[in-house]
């Protein structure tokens, strides 16, 4: 917890004892007004101070501290000054209570480590014989611990015949760089990170011009700039971190007998018109928090909202696949996830019946 929260949440339980006491002088129905009022008041200083720094993470940081924390001390504190003189809003009170706390512990303690192994079948003419591809997007810690670890033994033990990592390995600060670096090549090669098509990495946003060290010496070819690749019946195409962003990349077209795959780190490329038969990408991590009927708060995308996750049928006749990612957001942001656990993709790869 850093200084600026701290000082938050210290102003912000002032704010809550007084509310209480108020409420507690107070008949229940003018205290629920005053609960009320100062649940609101607390959000509202909370986008003021993160909009004072000019920073929208630091807002929305500040804004879960203060919903899932003096939210839920606001409502059980209610709750229990209302349980004789009105049950009813003490009931309503203890649940609203338990239904803030629980989805605060859920977006923050269980999601973000509650990886799903998400699995596609997609057949193709091209092929002459099953491929199976596993996608890691987005690992993006700041530290490396027992689910990071989790992460490479789970995707190794699903046996692909072509590994591909679509960037942001790493989100913290610029000292710990080079330690991280260090520390996953030692993973990697502990666990024998390879696969019979091999191993293919692309740089992300987060990384900085060091990235390549995380693999070297390893059986991972890493891409700077955009390259294609034969590997048998399949065409690898990687795009530099510039053309996965840029909408107007367009990568020109290979074999036609030949099933081509494109790898970036954004899914913004896809705006241009492929003629690929699968385009993968990360970046999205899905909105990383997901409302029901509304889907994505936020999907830092020029694509549609829908696209923020999952396979999609392009204009073309291609997919697009786009990773939820398997970390998130780290430096300023909350670091939670909602209705969008983090996933390994596994893509098999068959021979359409004929």
């Amino acid at each position: 917890m850093n200084p600026l929260d701290v000082f938050f949440n210290v102003m912000m339980a002032i704010v809550d004892a007084l509310a209480l006491r108020a409420a507690a002088r107070q008949r229940p129905l003018h205290g629920a007004v005053t609960v009320a009022l100062a649940i609101a008041a607390i959000l509202f200083m909370a986008l003021m101070a993160g909009a004072l720094h000019g920073n929208a993470w630091r807002m929305m940081r500040l804004s879960a501290w203060g919903l899932f924390l003096h939210g839920t001390v606001l409502l059980a504190g209610a709750a229990v000054l209302w349980a004789r003189p009105w049950r009813c809003g003490a009931a309503l009170a203890a649940l609203g209570a338990l239904l803030v706390a629980g989805t605060g512990i859920d977006a923050f303690f269980i999601e973000p480590q509650w990886l799903e192994i998400t699995r596609w079948k997609l057949p193709s003419n091209k092929l002459q014989r099953p491929v199976r591809i596993a996608v890691l997007a987005d690992l993006q810690t700041d530290t490396l611990g027992p689910y990071e670890h989790d992460v490479f033994r789970r995707l190794l033990a699903e046996r692909p015949d072509l590994i591909l990592l679509a960037g942001d390995y790493f989100q913290a600060e610029p000292d710990q760089y080079t330690r991280l670096y260090a520390q996953l090549n030692q993973w990697l090669r502990q666990l024998g990170l390879s696969a019979p098509l091999g191993v293919f990495a692309v740089r992300g946003n987060m990384e900085d011009d060091d990235w390549t060290e995380a693999f070297a010496g390893l059986p991972v070819r890493t891409v700077e700039r955009t390259e294609s690749f034969d590997l048998g019946t399949l065409r690898l195409t990687c795009l530099s971190m510039g053309d996965s962003f840029a909408g107007r990349t367009v990568v020109a077209p290979h074999e036609a007998d030949r099933f081509h795959i494109i790898l970036g780190h954004s899914p913004d490329f896809a705006l241009a018109r492929q003629t690929a038969d699968l385009l993968i990408a990360g970046h999205t991590h899905g909105g990383q928090v997901q409302l029901p009927l509304m889907g994505p708060l936020a999907t830092n995308t020029r694509l549609p909202r829908a696209w923020a996750a999952g396979q999609h049928r392009l204009p073309g006749g291609g997919w697009l696949l786009v990773s939820r990612g398997v970390g998130m957001e780290r430096g300023d942001a909350p670091r939670l996830r909602f209705l969008c656990r983090p996933e390994l993709v596994i893509i098999d790869l068959v021979p359409e019946s004929r």
